[in-house]
């Protein structure tokens, strides 16, 4: 991989994940709007998935209905997974503030990251946990409680 590519993808992780307190504050937001987070999530997933529709259709990459009917039910789950994350930020992060959510979402991104990692399941290059690991999330949770009483 270049150079170039792999700053590139840095970046997107960067952007991706400064956009994140956004999206929870935009959907938080909505919620109130429109008086439901259910539905609010779901508003925000259904102009997602025409988002990424209207783009898989420029790029003419369609999935057979064979595919689709070949995949396990665990391959269904991202999905799910995606909403109980947005319906959450939604919910919680108004209630909370943004730092203090965000800071809880990453604590529990990184730690479920370093046992995914630690399994090598779901795809993931098996990387054993190891001190330093466990000091770095440490240190996260001390950052949290930091916060929480700041």
């Amino acid at each position: 991989m270049s150079p170039q590519i792999y700053w590139s993808l840095l970046a997107m992780a960067f952007v991706s994940g400064a956009l994140m307190p956004l999206q929870a504050g935009i959907n938080g937001l909505l919620a109130k709007e429109v008086s439901s987070v259910l539905n609010a999530a779901t508003i925000s997933f259904l102009v997602g998935t025409f988002a990424l529709l209207a783009l898989a259709l420029f790029q003419r990459d369609s999935v057979s209905f064979e595919t689709l009917k070949g995949l396990h039910w665990w391959h269904w789950a991202g999905g799910l997974l995606g909403a109980f994350f947005v319906f959450t930020a939604a919910f919680v992060a108004p209630r909370i503030g943004a730092l203090l959510f965000m800071a809880l979402v990453l604590l529990g991104q990184l730690s479920s990251a370093v046992f995914l990692d630690h399994q090598g399941w779901v795809g993931y290059k098996e990387i054993p946990i190891n001190l330093g690991k466990i000091a770095g999330l440490l240190l996260i949770l001390s950052g949290i409680w930091v916060i929480r009483r700041s």
